[in-house]
């Protein structure tokens, strides 16, 4: 399970270097400063999760079980938290109203709070040396 969390870690973090680049030279002249705000928090929260997901992929001391939770944690609330930002961000662009699903982003949040606590969880069973 270590590969795939390295794998989902490098993977999003490629994604937002590309998202952020996207939002600074092409999104700046269709987006408002708000717009564009709101879709670079997207951004930085995929990347803090990204380096997340490498640092648990890495750690030997976490459980398989306790990867493996990590990792569809941390997909969900990646794709749903800045996926969502990203749709709201962007909203006028598209034909699809985002703000109908405006729901998503705590909810994706919640998973990746949780995801935190997981790890939380796992330092503090751990023995004293």
């Amino acid at each position: 399970m270590h590969r795939k969390l390295l794998i989902l870690g490098s993977s999003s973090g490629f994604l937002a270097v590309v998202l952020g680049a996207f939002a600074s030279h092409g999104l700046e002249k269709v987006l408002t400063l708000d717009q564009l705000n709101t879709f670079e928090t997207g951004v930085r929260y995929q990347f803090y999760h990204a380096l997340f997901a490498i640092l648990c992929g890495s750690i030997s001391a976490l459980s398989e079980k306790s990867k493996n939770l990590l990792f569809y944690m941390l997909l969900v609330g990646m794709i749903l938290f800045s996926g969502s930002i990203y749709g709201l961000a962007t909203n006028e662009l598209s034909s699809f109203d985002f703000k109908s699903i405006a729901l998503l982003t705590p909810l994706g949040g919640v998973f990746l709070i949780f995801s935190w606590l997981v790890l939380l969880f796992n330092v503090l069973k751990m023995k004293k040396k």
